[in-house]
């Protein structure tokens, strides 16, 4: 059985100041993804925002919770869109590896005035279970009985047949058409105000997984074959 070590394609063995020179060639287009990438961050700011209109609430674990409830004080908020559908007795793999990902970071946010929740249209009961299970603290609630899962694009079906911006027709193969799909979206709150400055879906939550930063530095890389996340496990899974 081929491991993943015999699955490298391995480029030329060179001396170090050939290594050197290549690296410093590579570094070149590295500095220009980052600049590129602090230009999108400029332009995601400036960004038009639209008048949140409908008023939400939740069930949270100290019971209902408003949208502007989520902001504890703070002017910005950042909401997971947590793929957990009403008839599963767990959440979406992949959507745990991204909460495995920004869990340990979310208590940076407040310090740039900034709170965070993560949202699911299951029942609170299932989500506390799993949470539970998972060793999970931040905030999460259920949208269970509400429109925002569909208001925001994150339950598709016959109310909602558009997700990233593209009718659910057009996803890739391989996707499902229809139900609970993964997303964030931000908020900003102006006095009794609230606003809808900013959502992103599929790809464009690659930012969250440092797992993934950390696997495009080397020379296996991700190693998905063309399946994105098919290896996953939930994080009590793996063995050792």
């Amino acid at each position: 059985m081929a491991t993943q070590n015999d699955l490298i394609q391995r480029p030329n063995v060179v001396s170090h100041d050939q290594w050197v020179a290549e690296r410093v060639a590579l570094l070149a287009k590295e500095k220009e993804h980052t600049r590129l990438g602090d230009e999108l961050s400029r332009q995601r700011r400036e960004l038009p925002w639209e008048k949140v209109t409908k008023s939400y609430v939740f069930d949270g674990s100290g019971g209902k919770v408003s949208l502007g409830d989520l902001f504890e004080g703070r002017p910005q908020l950042i909401i997971y869109h947590f793929m957990f559908d009403p008839a599963w007795d767990t959440g979406c793999k992949s959507c745990s590896f991204v909460a495995d990902n920004f869990s340990g970071a979310l208590v940076h946010l407040t310090g740039r005035d900034t709170s965070f929740a993560v949202i699911s249209r299951a029942p609170l009961d299932q989500i506390e279970r799993f949470k539970q299970r998972m060793g999970w603290s931040f905030p999460w609630l259920s949208s269970f009985g509400t429109d925002f899962n569909h208001d925001f694009r994150v339950t598709t079906g016959d109310r909602q047949t558009v997700y990233n911006y593209a009718p659910v027709a057009d996803q890739p193969a391989g996707r499902p058409l229809e139900g609970e799909r993964e997303g964030l979206s931000v908020f900003f709150r102006d006095g009794g105000r609230l606003f809808h400055t900013y959502s992103a879906y599929q790809r464009g939550l690659d930012s969250l997984l440092a797992t993934y930063s950390l696997l495009d530095l080397t020379p296996l890389g991700r190693h998905e074959d063309g399946r994105p996340m098919s290896w996953l496990k939930y994080h009590d899974q793996y063995p050792g």
